[in-house]
């Protein structure tokens, strides 16, 4: 049974942050708020919690993981990026945007994409999510929130609670949140690339 962590979306509490942080870096699996949607998050440097995140989540290791980063100073030591790529990110983070860059050696091998070397990256502006980031002093692994089968990212804890409380070790709740996912844009190549459009304005990018 998962432990469930109720907090207040504007100033959450320190203790229960710090229980939910200790629960992620002794290898937990948690269902964490951010500013799209709720998201399944893990420990970055643990292989056997990253391979419980993509089977609860029903994808396999061709699926673009993300990690949620506290600033663009710590995106800058997991992802390869230039001077145009930079003023880009910070015109659009923090915020409900994930970008996919080519990953730097900071990020292990079985995480990025197999065949690309790539990674997606983001910076929440969720309060709680950065909590959560400040408390572990490092990017949490995380992917949408979305039950294998459907296309509908889920955005209540309760809910949640029902339908993956023996799935996952943490719930970290602040009430419903929005229901759409990050908007996913592609920095790899030359320009720009809508990937998927969310909840994040693509012409903030001038896309």
């Amino acid at each position: 049974m998962a432990l469930f962590f109720e907090l207040h979306p504007d100033n959450p509490q320190p203790r229960l942050l710090k229980q939910a942080a200790a629960l992620l870096h002794a290898g937990g699996l948690a269902a964490i708020p951010t500013d799209s949607s709720y998201a399944l998050v893990c420990h970055l440097d643990d292989k056997a919690a990253a391979q419980q995140l993509r089977r609860v989540r029903g994808v396999n290791d061709r699926h673009h993981l993300t990690l949620l980063c506290r600033d663009l100073s710590e995106l800058a030591l997991y992802a390869m990026v230039d001077n145009r790529q930079y003023r880009l990110l910070k015109s659009a983070t923090p915020g409900p945007y994930t970008f996919i860059l080519p990953a730097t050696k900071e990020v292990p091998r079985r995480l990025s994409h197999p065949s690309r070397r790539t990674i997606g990256l983001r910076v929440p502006e969720c309060k709680v999510t950065q909590g959560l980031l400040e408390e572990l002093g490092q990017p949490l692994l995380a992917t949408t929130l979305i039950p294998p089968g459907e296309s509908e990212p889920l955005n209540d804890a309760d809910e949640i609670r029902e339908r993956f409380d023996t799935q996952v070790q943490a719930i970290v709740s602040i009430g419903a949140c929005p229901r759409e996912p990050t908007t996913v844009v592609d920095l790899t190549g030359g320009e720009p690339v809508l990937v998927r459009q969310g909840r994040g304005d693509p012409a903030l990018l001038g896309l």
